[in-house]
């Protein structure tokens, strides 16, 4: 009796649902400290009776009699705590038996077709989620393991990054002929929206020289005056060149304002001219539609922002050419309508985009599925770690920065406790995510936050 008061306080002085994923650390805790044990009394959900319910991902404690188990009547097929050779239970959070299967999908219904969220989807969204967080927890598995995560080798990442900077040249390139072309066009049809789509091609070679610039900053590094790199001058790069972006659109609306409100509104365009203008726009359009699907191969950030500029010229240039081609045969305005339209939509893009690079550069805290995984990775990382008082990752650029607090026993020595903290750091960094890693020691998770709270 008394046994079984101690580990429901221990176990029940603890707020989160049962069967959560915070609900398992600190069952682990517990029996890494010998507060609970395998062989708690009836009724009491403890780690060898730990299984999964039904055909589904989700993790329960079940209940069981200790003289049905001794009895062999056991439904238990999988353990989340195995036993190693000498009977005892591992120290690990292991979540190799809880594979969930296949969820089948029901017809697409009405409500499919209208956006509208039904059952089935939550279901299957819910299903999604547990399926990710097995496949994140088997990769921090695999961290834990062996020391690292399996990649391309230096061979590949060398080929790699040789096609990453053919990209990068290829569209320069490209946006330097293609806007020689345009300017051609804008000056045999005088056509607003086409001026318009032309100063977009500009935009695009200023985007790739900022963007040409830091990526070469990024890769000269200063360890005496960049201590921590320099991964913030992307967004930044980004962030001026969307505000330039921004500023020449607002341009684009006045001037096309003062056309729609002025006498001298006729739009003239010959038969000469108007092939000229098809030709050349059609042409920008398809090589541009070319280098989108080109460079959205390829997963570097840089190479997927000229994939997003691409993408945007094959819009404005689409709209430019259409609203010249109205102008000239059903009304006049439609023209600097058209490139009032095309300075709404580049503004509206880059706005969110600055949006973005903004919370990269703020400290955003990461996902809470982001820092489940680094909590899971954390408490596999060694057996002498007791708590885990503080896990939080934060945005600081295009990658993150993670602080971990873990507590070690008091008596540990100081050799030993730096090894296990410094391993655990290199596990960390080894995460593609993550920048750096800074990881606390500490004996007692009881203090008041080691940092002032006014200054956060």
């Amino acid at each position: 009796m008394l046994q079984r008061r101690r580990a429901y306080r221990n176990l029940g002085s603890f707020s989160a649902p049962l069967g959560s994923f915070a609900w398992y650390i600190r069952l682990f805790e517990l029996l890494k400290r010998g507060l609970v044990s395998g062989d708690t009394p009836d009724g009491f959900c403890s780690a060898s009776n730990l299984v999964p319910l039904g055909s589904g991902s989700r993790l329960v404690g079940k209940m069981m009699n200790p003289e049905r188990a001794a009895a062999g009547d056991s439904e238990d097929s999988e353990l989340l705590l195995p036993e190693s050779g000498n009977g005892e239970r591992s120290w690990r959070l292991n979540f190799d038996g809880f594979q969930r299967t296949e969820h089948k999908e029901k017809p697409r219904g009405l409500h499919d077709c209208l956006g509208v969220l039904g059952a089935e989807d939550v279901v299957a969204e819910y299903y999604q989620q547990q399926g990710e967080m097995l496949e994140g927890f088997t990769e921090m598995d695999t961290l834990a393991d062996r020391g690292f995560l399996p990649g391309m080798s230096k061979e590949e990442l060398e080929r790699t990054a040789k096609s990453e900077r053919m990209a990068i040249r290829i569209s320069n390139i490209a946006n330097m002929v293609l806007f020689a072309a345009k300017v051609y066009a804008s000056y045999r049809s005088g056509s607003l929206a086409i001026i318009a789509s032309t100063l977009d091609s500009l935009l695009d070679l200023l985007s790739g020289f900022i963007l040409w610039f830091t990526a070469f900053s990024m890769q000269t590094p200063n360890p005496y005056q960049y201590p921590i790199g320099k991964k913030r001058m992307q967004p930044l790069g980004i962030l001026v060149f969307a505000s330039v972006m921004a500023t020449l659109g607002l341009q684009i609306i006045l001037e096309s304002v003062r056309t729609l409100f002025s006498d001298d509104n006729e739009f003239e365009l010959s038969k000469e001219q108007e092939k000229w203008v098809i030709d050349i726009m059609l042409s920008v359009t398809l090589v541009k539609l070319a280098l989108v699907v080109y460079c959205r191969s390829f997963t570097n950030e840089i190479v997927k922002a000229y994939a997003q500029d691409h993408f945007f010229d094959v819009v404005t240039n689409l709209i430019g050419l259409i609203a010249a081609l109205l102008a000239k045969y059903i009304k006049d305005w439609i023209d600097p309508v058209g490139a009032i339209i095309l300075a709404l939509y580049t503004i509206r893009t880059w706005s969110a985009t600055v949006l973005e690079n903004v919370n990269s550069l703020v400290g955003r805290a990461a996902t809470p599925e982001y820092l489940q995984k680094l909590t899971y990775l954390c408490w596999n990382h060694h057996k002498a770690i007791r708590h885990i008082d503080t896990v939080r990752a934060y945005t600081f650029g295009s990658h993150y920065f993670v602080e971990v607090d873990i507590v070690l026993p008091s008596e540990m020595p100081l050799r030993e406790a730096h090894d296990i903290g410094e391993a655990l750091q290199e596990k960390l960094e080894q995460l593609p995510e993550i920048e750096r890693a800074f990881v606390h020691l500490d004996y007692e998770y009881t203090h008041k936050p080691e940092h002032a709270q006014a200054h956060l």
